[in-house]
């Protein structure tokens, strides 16, 4: 359920086009035709699957401190956290090599029409984010960070699908002159960064729920303990009262 939870929310609430605004250069420059778009999301739904995890255990076994005390106990104290951007950007940069001499030798038309920009991956800020995302939000397994990985990638997918999708259309569609081109893109990808914010209550309502359920229980029982201490010191005042009575 953990899993299925950190994949959903990787997809639609951390969107990384439409929640952090990541790999916008990519998503504007190849959203033009939904075939190349498909090619573009499907390379970094690759790129981010292996990456994510790769980057972990580099994280988690070598540069965190203490991550080397596997080597030793004289080990433990090596902090090596300032080398995490150029591991991380070399661990893309072999990927995205993988991805181009992939998708060069089974689909070279795709390759001509990404151009310039499936190279780029290795520089995509969602690429990397991914990762950086991954280490500061402390995700404590490795399948946890796979799923992390697979799921931020499909939901950049989505995000250059759809707007490619919107695109076509809007090419016959009466458009202000002022507005075509990427003024348009920008306006349709804030409505949709809007609508995806939607999402934010699909997995925190019954979080809330429960919480809501947990302070009423600890009112309920606050309550009981006032009445059990102001029954305890009207019993009190009783024996007291009885005790003058009696004298």
């Amino acid at each position: 359920m953990e899993l299925l939870e950190l994949f959903f929310k990787s997809i639609f609430i951390d969107n990384m086009v439409f929640a952090t605004f990541l790999g916008m250069c990519s998503y504007l420059a190849i959203s033009k035709k939904v075939s190349t778009s498909v090619g573009m999301g499907a390379a970094v739904i690759f790129v981010l699957a292996v990456t994510v995890p790769v980057n972990w255990l580099l994280d988690q076994y070598i540069l965190r401190a203490g991550a080397l005390s596997w080597l030793g106990a004289e080990y433990a104290d090596y902090d090596l956290s300032f080398l995490s951007f150029i591991m991380f950007i070399a661990t893309i940069a072999t990927m995205v090599q993988l991805v181009e001499i992939i998708v060069e030798k089974f689909a070279p038309a795709l390759y001509n029409s990404l151009g310039i920009f499936l190279p780029l991956i290795a520089v995509n800020c969602a690429i990397l984010g991914g990762s950086l995302f991954m280490q500061s939000r402390e995700i404590p397994t490795f399948s946890q960070s796979f799923v992390y990985g697979i799921g931020s990638g499909i939901g950049w997918f989505l995000a250059i699908l759809s707007i490619a999708a919107i695109r076509e259309k809007i090419r016959y569609s009466a458009v202000p002159p002022a507005l075509r081109g990427l003024g348009i893109t920008f306006i349709i990808t804030g409505l949709m960064a809007i609508g995806f914010m939607s999402f934010g209550g699909m997995l925190t309502g019954g979080d809330d729920a429960s919480k809501k359920e947990e302070t009423q229980k600890a009112e309920t029982e606050v309550k009981v303990e006032d009445q059990k201490d102001l029954t305890k010191k009207e019993v009190k005042e009783l024996a007291t009262n009885t005790k003058e009575i009696t004298e």
